[in-house]
């Protein structure tokens, strides 16, 4: 059978990482959108990529169920790239945490049952989970061990407690990464790893949109707060999460690796304000 990398999200970054980790191999690019799945697809498949377009809504258990068996029957799943997301101005805060936190549990928790020995997962995060003072310690066991269909119904994620998008893409981030650490066990009893990474502030299509949000100043003092005073590119990130899915990475799991361009060094012992 052949080797099948999974790739949920067809975003800038998720595409860049595919394209480092997917040669010689199936690569099933899965969207909630059909259209954007195509496109892609059509844009991997010319550049001599085996690829398969499909569907996925990861909010629902049926979905990415499907996903999952669609995957084992083409091949041995030696790779999943979870890049779908929404963002703090694109999405109010009940979506942010159904698709940044919630999916990524189920993701997490349905590829972990069929993920191959040596095969690899990689999250990607974001920057916005690091920028969060420390959780209680009962805080960070319930984000990262709660049965991902009772995650929703915690306390602290309530419209009470959170009202703004932006805390919610922080938390959804913060919960991510945490879940992730908690995965790592069960997939190491497959012979596999996980991981994740927080990128910083990197050039994609949905970038380009938050620096034209509400968020806008603060994100260009974040830009000017950079160790290069620029943002990142999608390759730039790829080259990390290559680094962690391939064997140079086979010592890596249940991490989260933050790739900010220092921004988040700055805020916490420089000068930035956010």
């Amino acid at each position: 059978m052949s080797d099948v990398i999974v790739l949920i999200g067809s975003g800038a970054i998720g595409l860049a990482i595919a394209r480092r980790v997917s040669s010689g191999k199936r690569l099933l690019l899965a969207d909630v959108s059909q259209e954007n799945a195509d496109a892609a697809a059509t844009t991997l498949g010319d550049a001599g990529f085996d690829v398969q377009a499909v569907t996925v809504d990861v909010t629902s258990h049926g979905s990415v169920e499907a996903l999952a068996h669609k995957t084992t029957e083409s091949g041995d799943v030696t790779g999943v790239i979870h890049a779908a997301g929404v963002s703090p101005s694109s999405a109010p805060v009940s979506v942010i945490f159904r698709v940044d936190l919630y999916g990524t549990a189920l993701v997490l928790d349905v590829f972990g049952g069929v993920i191959a020995n040596g095969g690899s997962g990689l999250v990607v995060s974001s920057q916005a989970g690091h920028r969060l003072e420390a959780f209680t310690p009962e805080q960070n066991e319930r984000l990262a061990t709660t049965p991902v269909d009772q995650l929703l119904d915690l306390d602290m994620l309530q419209p009470e407690q959170v009202d703004e998008p932006l805390l919610a893409y922080q938390i959804a981030k913060r919960g991510a990464s945490l879940r992730v650490a908690a995965e790592a066990p069960r997939w190491a009893e497959r012979g596999a790893r996980v991981n994740a990474i927080s990128p910083g502030f990197v050039v994609t299509p949905l970038s380009r949109k938050e620096l034209e949000g509400p968020n806008r100043e603060a994100y260009q003092r974040m830009l000017k707060a950079c160790a290069g005073g620029r943002p990142g590119t999608p390759d730039e990130i790829a080259a990390l999460g290559a680094l962690m899915m391939g064997p140079d990475g086979g010592f890596i799991s249940g991490s989260d690796f933050l790739i900010d361009g220092g921004v988040t060094a700055a805020y916490r012992y420089g000068d930035l304000e956010l």
